[in-house]
């Protein structure tokens, strides 16, 4: 029956090949350079300036802090914000983050952004809308030509662009006025912010200030400029739709979360007494190149950030807390965690179950590995679909909400700190852009290390081990299982199906 399947499928695409291949191809678009104005000088930022004016970073731990960040973040604009994303959904939290720059920007700020076109489905006509409003430039990075209605038939007729269209741009920032930026994992949708009625996601990033964010800024110019970011207007050439536009700047969830705009003088203080606390260190920004030519060539493959984070490993000296949602180490990765071992150093590992995992086929290709992690001595631990503390980063009510795991963290030694967007799979060190920056900081790494050690508890993770018979089990408390922790039959099935196919360099 499944080989049954598998042909008809084969045969479907084959046809739709060489249909597509019949098909013109988008071609990438020189525009004139544009860049990020210098940094505002307006007195808010001043005075910030006057307390920290070295790097400083707020960490964004759970949905709501990160969520009324970003908000006053954006009400606090003067000049300028640059907003860069992979996914862009426009409920509860996106509809918010939508109304505010529009907001910002009629009130003369100059609002530039950039997304990735995976996930922009049937929003062409709000989004054209949107791009002409007159302090707002929009751009699509690395988009499809064919414009359809539905994700996957979109691909599907799209497959004579396969390669080029197989790496996309999964970098997340904000900045602000050229003074402030946050960076991490969290795309701009409910389940990133702890809104989503039922299925969640814990995320990391962090609110920055200071010299980096030149960098950071830097960067987003160099992905703005770039040949294969369009304007909206470019890729498709069907007109706006201001009520669509509208409809989305008020979709709200008033049960959900409620955001009052305050004051000036409020936003000052606010702004004030969390720069006096934030923690200080010393910054680095980690950032693939964005394609030269053709985003599928060899020279354009985005493998700057996964060279970085391997010499990272290789110069661990305790310990390495390894966060990440999708985990499918490469050779090389795997290697960096061997030596680490070898010289003494503490490997842990956080990663999604099969419950909590949201990309079976990404799970399917990790679980060949997990043999292979604790073989090497690294402490292998996977998220709790039922984990104890999930509300920690989810609004209430939580009873009913599960919680899986999408920050993307490394805790080196006692000093060091990286949050950033990249997964340690295939797709993010080979195939995807992505960013994050590397703190040097003892005070920071402490936090994050003690707010990281409750998603280790065993009430919270299962501790992955050897039996006797050198099987792998999955251990929590009293509780020991012989085989993962799947929510069925057909889940397992699918999982099984999934591992035996060549498709891990895609994952």
């Amino acid at each position: 029956m499944v080989i049954s399947i598998i042909m008809r499928l084969f045969v479907i695409l084959t046809v739709l090949t060489l249909f597509v291949s019949g098909c013109s191809t988008l071609k990438p678009v020189q525009l004139p350079d544009e860049y990020t104005l210098p940094p505002s000088d307006a007195p808010l930022w001043q005075s910030l300036e006057s307390i920290r004016p070295d790097n400083w970073f707020v960490l964004l731990n759970d949905g709501q802090s990160a969520l009324d960040w970003r908000l006053t973040a954006i009400d606090s604009a003067v000049e300028s914000i640059d907003l860069q994303t992979f996914l862009w959904d426009f409920d509860t939290a996106g509809s918010l983050i939508l109304d505010r720059l529009v907001s910002a920007a009629d009130r003369g700020v100059l609002v530039r952004i950039l997304i990735d076109d995976t996930f922009l489905i049937s929003e062409d006509r709000m989004l054209v809308a949107l791009a002409e409003h007159p302090e707002i430039e929009y751009r699509v990075s690395n988009p499809f030509k064919q414009r359809a209605s539905g994700l996957v038939s979109r691909q599907l007729f799209s497959l004579n662009e396969f390669h080029r269209l197989d790496h996309r741009m999964h970098n997340k920032s904000m900045i602000v006025d050229n003074q402030i930026a946050i960076v991490g994992g969290r795309n701009l949708a409910d389940e990133y912010f702890g809104l989503h009625s039922e299925a969640n996601f814990r995320d990391l990033e962090l609110l920055a200030g200071g010299p980096i964010v030149q960098e950071i800024s830097t960067s987003f110019d160099d992905y703005f400029n770039d040949d294969w970011s369009l304007p909206i207007d470019v890729v498709t050439h069907i007109k706006p739709n201001y009520v669509d536009l509208d409809a989305a700047r008020h979709v709200r969830d008033p049960g959900a979360y409620e955001y009052e705009e305050i004051s000036e003088g409020a936003r000052r203080q606010l702004w004030e007494k969390a720069v006096r606390q934030a923690f200080q260190g010393d910054a680095f920004l980690f950032v693939d190149k964005p394609p030269v030519e053709n985003p599928a060539a060899k020279e354009s493959e985005p493998v700057q950030l996964a060279k970085q984070l391997i010499e990272l490993f290789d110069k661990a000296e305790e310990e390495i807390l390894i966060i990440s949602a999708y985990l499918i180490p490469s050779i090389n990765l795997e290697g960096a965690i061997e030596r680490a071992v070898q010289r003494g150093v503490d490997v842990r590992i956080l990663t999604n179950s099969i419950r909590t995992n949201n990309h079976l086929a990404a799970h399917s290709a990790y679980r060949t590995h997990i043999n292979e992690l604790p073989a090497d001595g690294a402490q292998l631990h996977e998220v709790r679909i039922a984990a104890r503390d999930r509300h920690f980063y989810m609004f209430p009510p939580t009873d009913k909400k599960s919680l899986a795991l999408h920050a993307k963290a490394l805790v080196i030694d006692t000093d060091k700190v990286f949050i950033g967007s990249a997964n340690l799979d295939p797709r993010s060190l080979r195939l995807n852009t992505e960013m994050g920056l590397l703190v040097y900081s003892e005070t920071l790494n402490a936090e994050v290390r003690l707010m990281l050690e409750r998603d280790f508890y065993q009430a919270n993770a299962w501790h992955l081990r050897f039996d006797e018979d050198g099987n792998v089990i999955w251990v929590s408390g009293n509780v020991a299982l012989t085989s993962q922790p799947a929510g069925s039959f057909m889940q397992r099935l699918e999982d099984w199906f999934f591992m035996h196919l060549p498709i891990e360099d895609e994952m």
